[in-house]
């Protein structure tokens, strides 16, 4: 973009602050154009905000931001988004939080005409996450880039067509670390029952979930080929394949059958 970006972002909790800290140290955000508004401010993020010049909880009027991020608890924001009303006239409201659909943000508002939705996920803290992204057609492509770009400094960002799909980047990357994380947990259990020590096990379960997912992340052939490429026909590897991939009720048929419950749920928890 040839203009950074002034925000405003609303709740500097772990998912917020995340982001901040991720705008100031790729210098995605205009620091001295954009505010926190937080009252339980962090003693880290207040020196942080402080040191990159950042506005802590101004007058509304004395900030006009290009994006607004709602960072807060879905629970507080009727209690907490009223009152940015007018701030939102003339910005892009982009909300970071589960089950608030954009209509009922945009009336909380005040009807702001421009209200999108993001779902992050925990990996973001690192820089590593994912992010799914819906903006109605009220956001304009400028708008989008500039969407965009503020969550490109979590780490990838995927757009989904409809807002209902933002349902399913909760099921799929939203949930999806706790998946990773359970397939982690079991695999050290596994390891303690075959003999090994729980540290040896746990040490042996973690290492080879960040190491897989660092090859992944620097191999181009598709996650099949890559598995292929590790199962040599009759050996280990295939025996526990021929477990795991069995049907019904292999882990693919678990896995579509989680993923559909979480995002059923989203939908139900989505107003």
């Amino acid at each position: 973009m040839t203009k950074k970006i002034s925000a405003a972002l609303i709740g500097a909790g772990s998912m917020g602050g995340s982001l901040l800290l991720g705008w100031l140290n790729s210098g995605t955000i205009d620091a001295a154009r954009s505010a926190v508004f937080d009252p339980g401010l962090s003693p880290e993020m207040e020196a942080l905000c402080r040191d990159h010049g950042v506005l802590i909880n101004p007058a509304h009027g004395d900030v006009t931001p290009h994006v607004m991020i709602g960072a807060i608890k879905p629970q507080m924001a009727p209690d907490i988004l009223p009152g940015f009303s007018a701030m939102a006239e003339n910005a892009i409201f982009l909300s970071v939080m589960a089950g608030r659909s954009i209509a009922s943000l945009s009336s909380m508002l005040g009807n702001a005409p421009k209200v999108a939705r993001t779902m992050p996920n925990l990996p973001a803290a690192v820089g590593k996450g994912v992010s799914g992204l819906y903006a109605p057609s009220a956001i304009s492509d400028a708008d989008r880039t500039m969407l965009e770009a503020l969550m490109r400094a979590a780490g990838e960002v995927v757009w989904v067509e409809t807002e209902e799909g933002i349902d399913f980047v909760t099921a799929v990357s939203g949930s999806g670390p706790a998946y990773y994380f359970l397939l982690t947990e079991a695999l050290s259990e596994a390891g303690v029952r075959l003999g090994l020590t729980p540290e040896a096990a746990a040490g042996l379960a973690r290492a080879t979930l960040t190491g897989a997912g660092a090859f992944a992340e620097n191999d181009a052939r598709s996650p099949a080929e890559m598995r292929r490429a590790v199962t040599s026909p009759g050996g280990t590897t295939a025996a526990a394949i021929d477990i795991l991939d069995r049907t019904p009720d292999g882990l693919r048929d678990l896995v579509e059958k989680a993923v559909a419950a979480a995002a059923r749920r989203a939908g139900e928890l989505t107003d």
